[in-house]
């Protein structure tokens, strides 16, 4: 092995815990990919998670510029040592790849390749993935493997990790797919009932509007002035509920940038002034982007809806490795033990459970008439 016995095991370690900190499918693989090339000191490594298709649903390299990935083309198909491991499910451990009669050859701009150690990841009987590394950074005599059965044994049990990791971050991706479903439900039943309740009001109000013209046309121009009214009632309704149900760009733009553009929204269409001030923060954890954009949303609208203030600031800033964000409101405030004692959650609950679902921290600090601060904090990656 490569490492020493006291280095080696701090490595372990810290990969072990890199898995763990992700929750995403993707983030999971690049974390298992990059620790077991550093781990074994290899040029190369890749991942593949196989399709039922005969291909590859996710494979994910390390040690390949983005520019030779997209020279190298399509992502491999399951076949040669790659179907080997897949379908015998055991380890390969090879002094040339090149030399070995199930080698299919490569694309012209693939990395050249030599030794070479591989092995599927597990769970239970299922095999979920293919880890592989390649070119050990080692002097090697001719024809040997500079992978050694060390090297091979620590492979084995990052892999026995890798599977539990990747098996968690499965079922979380499942989990949150219907907690999205179920708040998009949950959203679609709002809109539908405050909407049809605003438009009812709105059609009533018009026909009153419509009968005092001749005879009261004083009346009439108040009842119109309500129309106005409940129009723009409608219009606001209409408006946080797509800005709420539209996925976020967080892949395409980033946290900072998918914040400023759903704050300068809110801002036109309310009357409080809200703000947003961003300071380094560098990009987090999908899941934990996710989980602030969300945390925020859910502020927002409560200070909006229920704080009656003037103003509302959020901030978000670089805290260690991870984030901060913090939303203030000038408006009515409340007392939060009461407001638990009572069941009136004002989301709290929501948010608790996304902060906490990503290893965050949140407080809320707020008194009658003193407005509120709910702060959100994550550990980054």
């Amino acid at each position: 092995m490569s490492h020493g016995p006291r280095s080696g095991l701090s490595a372990v370690s810290s990969a072990l815990l890199a898995m763990s900190r992700h929750l995403e499918v993707r983030d999971v693989l690049k974390t298992i990919v990059a620790s077991a090339r550093e781990l074994l000191d290899a040029e190369y490594a890749a991942l593949g998670v196989p399709d039922d298709h005969g291909g590859f649903a996710q494979f994910v390299v390390d040690g390949v510029s983005d520019a030779q990935w997209k020279a190298i083309g399509p992502l491999p198909r399951q076949h040669g040592i790659l179907a080997a491991m897949l379908h015998e499910a055991k380890p390969e451990r090879l002094a040339d790849v090149r030399e070995d009669p199930r080698f299919e050859g490569w694309p012209a701009a693939h990395p050249d390749m030599s030794d070479f150690l591989g092995l599927p990841i597990r769970d239970g009987d299922e095999i979920i993935g293919a880890l592989f590394l390649a070119n050990k950074r080692c002097p090697k005599p001719e024809g040997s493997c500079g992978f050694t059965p060390e090297d091979e044994e620590l492979l084995t049990i990052l892999a026995q990790h890798a599977a539990i990791a990747l098996t968690n971050a499965r079922l979380y991706e499942r989990s949150r797919e219907l907690t999205i479903a179920e708040e998009r439900s949950r959203l679609a039943h709002e809109l539908h009932d405050a909407v049809s309740q605003k438009l009812f009001s709105l059609r009533l109000t018009a026909q009153a509007a419509a009968a005092l013209v001749d005879r009261d046309p004083s009346r009439a121009k108040g009842e119109l002035q309500q129309v106005a009214a409940l129009a723009a009632e409608a219009a606001d309704e209409l408006r946080a509920a797509v800005v709420e149900l539209r996925p976020a760009a967080l892949d395409e733009d980033g946290l900072v940038a998918t914040l400023r553009t759903h704050i300068q929204v809110l801002d036109r269409a309310h009357t409080a002034r809200v703000t947003f001030d961003s300071r380094g923060v560098r990009a987090l954890p999908a899941a934990q982007e996710e989980a602030m954009l969300r945390v925020a949303q859910e502020a927002l609208h409560n200070a909006l809806r229920h704080s009656g203030g003037s103003r509302v600031d959020v901030t978000l800033a670089k805290c260690g490795q991870g984030a901060v964000l913090r939303v203030t409101d000038d408006g009515s405030g409340f007392e939060p033990a009461s407001t638990r004692r009572a069941g009136r959650h004002l989301g709290l609950v929501s948010m608790r459970d996304r902060t906490s679902g990503v290893g965050g921290t949140l407080t809320v600090e707020s008194a009658p008439g003193k407005g509120t601060t709910i702060e959100m904090e994550v550990p980054g990656g």
